[in-house]
C-alpha cells in the first residue's frame, strides 16, 4: 500500500487539528482503507485547560473532512461512560452531545468512547479491505493472529458502546506501549501514536502486511469474458414497482463483475454477507440473484426471504422496504439500483470491493461474514440508519 504522506504537504499544517484533518484526508484518499463514510479518526488535545477528544463527526467522509467535521468532546465524560455496565444508544448519543464543548459541531462518531480509551494522542481507524478480507475467511482468526502478534485482537462485537465497554474490560491491566494496534474481526483495524505521521505510517505498514499476504496466498486471476444478453428494461420496471419510486440502474460488466456473476452455484456463492458491517445499510445482507430472465419470480422470492429474515430477528422495529439494492445476474454482470446516479456509484463501489474480497477469501478456504443476527442488528441499528438520513 502506498504511503501518501509527504513532508512538503504536511509542513502546511501546524496545529493538532490541522494535522488531524490532513492525515484523515490521506486515509480517505485510499479506497482500500475506507469507503463513503467508513472509518473514523481522532486527536486528543487541551482546550481551555481541559483534555478534549476531537473525533470525526458522524456522517462525514474522511477524504473530504474539514476542521468543522470534528466534534470536541470532554475526555473525562467519555471515560466515565466506558465504565458503565449498560448504556443505551439514546443515552450514549445524549451523553456525548452533552459533553461537547461546541454544540454547533456534528454528533461525535459512535466510536468516540473507544477512541478516548486508547491512551495515545492520535487514533486512526479504517475498514481496510485486505485486513477484513483475511478476517472474513474461514481461517481468519489464525491468519490474523499470525500476521499481527503484537496487536490486540477482538472478536466481532457490535460497534458503539458495547464494543467500547468490552475493550475497556480487556485493557484494564494492559501494556499499551507493547500494543501496535487493534484488529476488530470482520470490522477493521486501529493504529495509534502520539505523532500523526507515525500513526498513519503504522496503518499503511499494517495494511501492507495483509495485502502482501493476499498477494502470496489469494491471488485472483481474470480472463476475458463476454456478457450474455439480459432484459434490463424488465428488471428496471420490476425494481421500480417493488421500491415504489423511480430508480436508476447502473450495470457493472468489468471482468471482476463477470467472473463473480459466472461463478457456479451463484445462489450460495454470492449471498454470504457484507464485507464490513456498516455496508449493510447500503447493500442489505445479500443481493438479488437472477439466473435467466425469471425476474419477477426471483424478485418475489427475494422479498419473501427478506420478510422471513426480518420476522426472525425483529423485536419492535419497523421493516424497511424488502426490495433488493443490487442484483447479480448470471453470466451478465452486476446491476445496482439507486434513487439517483450518486447513490448508484456509492453502492457500486461497495459491491466491487465486496466481490474482490469474496473471491480472495475463497482462495483462503472460504468467505464468512458476520451472522444473520449480527447483520440484522447493524441494518436496523438506529445510529446507522441516522447516517442515511444525513446523506
Amino acid at each position: 500500500m502506498e504511503n501518501l504522506w509527504t513532508a512538503k504537504e504536511a509542513s502546511n499544517y501546524k496545529t493538532d487539528l490541522e494535522l488531524r484533518v490532513f492525515s484523515s484526508n490521506l486515509l480517505g484518499r485510499s479506497d482500500e482503507l475506507v469507503l463513503h463514510g467508513g472509518g473514523n479518526t481522532s486527536v486528543k488535545t487541551v482546550i481551555d485547560g481541559e483534555e478534549i477528544l476531537l473525533v470525526k463527526g458522524s456522517g462525514w467522509d474522511l477524504v473530504s473532512i474539514k476542521e468543522e467535521g470534528f466534534s470536541p468532546v470532554k475526555m473525562s465524560a467519555l471515560l466515565e461512560m466506558a465504565k458503565l455496565e449498560e448504556l443505551s444508544d439514546t443515552d450514549m448519543v445524549a451523553g456525548q452531545k452533552e459533553a461537547m464543548i461546541d454544540n454547533s459541531a456534528p454528533n461525535p462518531s459512535v466510536e468516540a468512547i473507544l477512541h478516548a480509551l486508547i491512551p495515545f494522542k492520535v487514533v486512526d481507524h479504517t475498514h481496510a479491505d485486505a485486513v477484513v478480507t483475511i478476517s472474513n475467511s474461514v481461517n481468519g482468526q489464525e491468519h490474523i493472529a499470525s500476521l499481527y502478534p503484537n496487536f490486540l485482537i477482538v472478536p466481532y462485537i457490535m460497534p458503539g458502546f458495547i464494543l467500547a465497554h468490552e475493550i475497556y474490560k480487556m485493557t484494564r491491566d494492559f501494556d499499551w506501549d507493547a500494543c501496535e494496534g487493534i484488529i476488530l474481526h470482520n470490522h477493521g483495524i486501529f493504529t495509534f501514536d502520539d505523532d500523526a505521521k507515525k500513526s498513519y505510517d503504522k496503518m499503511i505498514e499494517a495494511v501492507s502486511l495483509a495485502e502482501n499476504f493476499l498477494k502470496e496466498n489469494a491471488e485472483v486471476m481474470f480472463g476475458v469474458t463476454e456478457p450474455t444478453g439480459f432484459d434490463m428494461q424488465g428488471l428496471k420496471s420490476a425494481i421500480k414497482n417493488a421500491k415504489g419510486h423511480k430508480v436508476v440502474l447502473k450495470v457493472n460488466q468489468t471482468q471482476l463483475a463477470l467472473k463473480y456473476a459466472s461463478t457456479p452455484y451463484l445462489e450460495e456463492f454470492a449471498t454470504r454477507g457484507v464485507l464490513t458491517p456498516e455496508h449493510i445499510i447500503r447493500t442489505k445482507h445479500q443481493p438479488l440473484i437472477i439466473d435467466g430472465n425469471n425476474i419477477d419470480e426471483a424478485l418475489e422470492e427475494y422479498m419473501e426471504g427478506y420478510k422471513e429474515y426480518f420476522e426472525a430477528f425483529a423485536t419492535d422495529e419497523i421493516m424497511l422496504n424488502p426490495a433488493p439494492n443490487y442484483a447479480v445476474v448470471k453470466d451478465f454482470g452486476v446491476v445496482v439500483f439507486g434513487k439517483n446516479e450518486k447513490e448508484c456509484n456509492v453502492l457500486n463501489d461497495i459491491v466491487e470491493h465486496t466481490m474482490m474480497a469474496v473471491l480472495r477469501a475463497d482462495k483462503l478456504g472460504g468467505y464468512e461474514s458476520i451472522s444473520m443476527a449480527d447483520s440484522f442488528a447493524m441494518e436496523y441499528w438506529e445510529l446507522e440508519q441516522a447516517k442515511l438520513g444525513k446523506k
